[in-house]
């Protein structure tokens, strides 16, 4: 864990060196804010109901007048959320009702290419790989005790693909952008059995992480759009 956030804050600090030192190749930084709506598919939980941070730093490397490389490290927290459902008791005198809570927090590394219209609208697709670093699950409103981070049943490790759409939010302050990000796992990160409130087995589903995200990010060292270029003088 501890080698896991060390590798995370050099990565961190690589791109802040690179956006802030490396202007002559044009290597752009990126910070980066939000917040993520997710659900886990699979989960027989329905909808985006989950709210989680997503922050972190980023670097932008210009291939060519419209494509771009560009690589982030990020804290982005996930998982699923529902509230109370109905209100039954089993054998124990234990409350059953429906509730449901499912936090997993990641570290992610996503790599994407960008292709740039006009230096407006920005559309990317790409893979991230994320490290689960915390992970506390809530059945009926009580604690699993048995899910941990070493212990299971939730996997370490989540490989998914990304889908990016980032815009300039004002003419006047093009360093800032808006982005839209979807986000999927294309390896399960748990299969779990299913069972009624009776204990009896219902169904066997494999788990996915399934993410809106919705951020601001600040670009620095990045050139200023032509059309802007010539506007200077007009008060743009």
């Amino acid at each position: 864990m501890r080698h896991l956030i060390r590798l995370f804050f050099i990565l961190s600090i690589l791109i802040l060196l690179f956006g802030s030192k490396l202007y002559s190749q044009r290597i752009q930084g990126a910070v980066i804010g939000g917040f993520n709506l997710s659900q886990v598919d699979g989960d027989e939980i329905f909808g985006f109901t989950n709210f989680g941070l997503n922050a972190g730093l980023g670097a932008v490397v210009p291939l060519s007048k419209n494509f771009s490389f560009s690589i982030e490290t990020l804290y982005s927290q996930k998982g699923s959320t529902q509230n109370k459902q109905y209100s039954e008791t089993d054998s124990l005198g234990n409350e059953l009702n429906g509730a449901y809570k499912l936090n997993l927090d990641y570290l992610e590394v996503p790599i994407l290419v960008h292709y740039n219209d006009r230096d407006i609208l920005m559309a990317g697709l790409g893979f991230s790989y994320g490290r689960l670093v915390s992970v506390k699950e809530y059945e009926h409103t009580r604690k699993i005790e048995t899910t941990t981070l070493n212990g299971g049943p939730y996997d370490r490790n989540d490989f998914s693909v990304v889908a990016d759409l980032r815009f300039r939010v004002l003419k006047k302050f093009p360093r800032f952008k808006a982005n839209i990000r979807y986000t999927y796992s294309i390896a399960k990160i748990r299969t779990r059995d299913f069972y009624n409130t009776r204990g009896e087995y219902v169904s066997t589903r494999d788990q996915f992480n399934n993410i809106l995200s919705f951020r601001l990010i600040y670009m620095f060292n990045e050139k200023p759009p032509v059309a802007d270029t010539k506007n200077n003088d007009s008060g743009f």
